[in-house]
């Protein structure tokens, strides 16, 4: 799976109601049809990238896809040359780190990248190196959230996109990737051998869970399997992927408070709540996230009907508006007022529900941190208006450029390409000998030896496609899962097999 401003909205609440339960496909079409606000009315933005896109002709826009590019390939390249098949590279140190499970991470979330970029030979070349050198059998515990959606995702979402013969990506593709897939996925199943279903955060690809495995997880990661591991059963037939997924969503909404929130830690042995605090960033974020995709992917209306009640708890008990802190999820009782940089996905999320004018306005407070900073904190106190002690850093996250895409697609408002001129001239000043480095402390500038796999998967990719409107991934047929792969939604069978693909606005 992560914006200052303030004046209070009047349009949310009544704008989430009205448009919260509309079928997907109709969202994106009202949105566009609605006209976009004035900045001029907002009057707080500065014109200091008007020059750079000029009147966003297409000229415009491709200089600026190929600063994307070239940020992406600095990246890429020097990850091959210094750091594959490990996990990540160092970009200050031209080194490596395996900081997963030792498994090609960087490689396999960059093969989307590489798909939306259009660079069939680089992508074919990738595949045939997953092909000949990718194994899990190998004694290391990982993170059962962070293997799903990085690399699960990623090889299930390579797999579609090798395959589509319209595409046209690679020939002669044999579905290894699939292969892999399921490999990876049968090795993380021990871990939802639990009595409420809700998995461990951590188990050994080789072994199982380990023996004194901690018991406690979080909501995100109870949350957020369901469009992987019901991918991967309409792919194969085999439901058992899709019901431990679709088990362990269910238990953990099944446990929300009376005021309709969830925490941000469980036991998953007991079912108890270890952790009581209620936001939409750390810990929970993608929870939301998969209510609603989940919908779109699949087409079942009682996962609507959860987000609309989670999404409403939200609204009503989460948000300050436009901005939304930490809560006692028992209470409603304010715990801390901080932004977390991982709430910066959240005007995406608001589009998908077709509450566009929320959106608009928290955005625009967030976006205010990242004008203040040049950069997103961790964590930003609102109350005080500082950066949060202990939460300094920026370690090249997407968020806040996923909303901006969205945002963008869903008003047609150029402010977004303004917006997104900023990410690209910060980012771009994260340059590093080997890739580009994260940022220990946004004041200071600082870089720290660290570059995350979604800083290729999903940082450039989003910013690459503000300034590529008409992709084919932006065509209202795919679901960008939280690490930002696209897959193509099913067309909902009762078998659970169909390969029919049906038209979404959830790009």
């Amino acid at each position: 799976g992560g914006r200052g401003g303030g004046r209070k909205s009047i349009r949310g609440r009544g704008a989430a109601m009205r448009h919260g339960l509309l079928p997907m496909f109709l969202l994106l079409t009202l949105a566009v049809a609605s006209s976009p606000p004035k900045r001029s009315e907002r009057g707080r933005f500065s014109p200091s990238f008007h020059s750079s896109i000029g009147d966003n002709t297409e000229e415009d826009l491709s200089v600026l896809r190929a600063r994307v590019e070239e940020m992406f390939y600095h990246s890429y390249d020097n990850y091959m040359k210094h750091a594959y098949p490990h996990d990540e590279l160092l970009p200050l140190s031209c080194g490596w780190a395996d900081n997963f499970g030792s498994y090609a991470l960087t490689l396999i979330d960059s093969l989307g990248t590489l798909a939306v970029l259009g660079n069939k030979t680089e992508f074919a070349r990738a595949v045939g190196y997953l092909d000949r050198e990718l194994s899990f059998e190998t004694d290391v515990s990982v993170s059962v959230f962070e293997t799903n959606i990085r690399v699960l995702g990623g090889l299930l979402s390579a797999h579609l996109l090798a395959s589509d013969a319209e595409l046209g990506l690679m020939k002669g593709y044999k579905g290894t990737l699939l292969d892999s897939a399921v490999d990876l996925a049968k090795r993380l199943l021990p871990a939802f051998e639990t009595p409420t279903g809700l998995p461990y955060g951590s188990v050994n690809l080789k072994t199982g869970v380990t023996e004194g495995e901690t018991t406690v997880s979080s909501s995100a990661c109870a949350g957020t399997l369901l469009l992987e591991f019901g991918t991967l059963s309409r792919l194969t037939g085999d439901q058992t992927f899709e019901l431990v997924a679709k088990r362990a969503l269910i238990a953990l909404w099944g446990r929300r408070s009376a005021m309709g929130l969830v925490g941000g830690h469980i036991d998953i042995v007991t079912g108890a709540w270890t952790q009581k605090e209620a936001g939409v960033g750390t810990s929970i974020d993608s929870y939301y996230e998969y209510l609603i995709k989940a919908y779109v992917m699949f087409g079942e209306v009682e996962y609507l009907q959860m987000f609309h009640q989670s999404y409403s708890a939200a609204k009503t008990h989460i948000q300050r508006a436009p901005w939304y802190v930490d809560v006692h999820m028992e209470t409603a009782t304010m715990v801390f007022p901080i932004f977390n940089s991982l709430a910066a996905f959240w005007p995406a999320i608001e589009v998908l529900a077709g509450n566009v004018g929320d959106a608009i306005d928290t955005h625009d407070a967030f976006f205010g941190v990242w004008r203040r900073f040049g950069f997103t904190p961790e964590g930003f106190n609102v109350a005080e208006g500082r950066v949060q002690a202990g939460q300094r850093s920026y370690p090249l996250r997407p968020e806040l450029v996923e909303s901006t895409l969205y945002l963008s697609i869903a008003t047609g408002d150029p402010h977004y390409l303004r917006a997104a001129g900023d990410f690209l001239t910060s980012l771009e000043g994260t340059r590093a000998p080997c890739g580009h480095a994260a940022v220990k402390d946004v004041e200071t500038r600082e870089g720290a030896d660290q570059m995350d796999s979604y800083f290729m998967a999903e940082t450039l990719k989003y910013l690459y496609l503000i300034y590529a409107p008409g992709h084919w991934v932006t065509d209202g047929s795919y679901v960008f899962t939280t690490e930002g792969h696209p897959i193509k939604a099913w067309q909902h069978k009762g078998d659970g097999r169909g390969h029919k693909w049906r038209n979404t606005t959830c790009f």
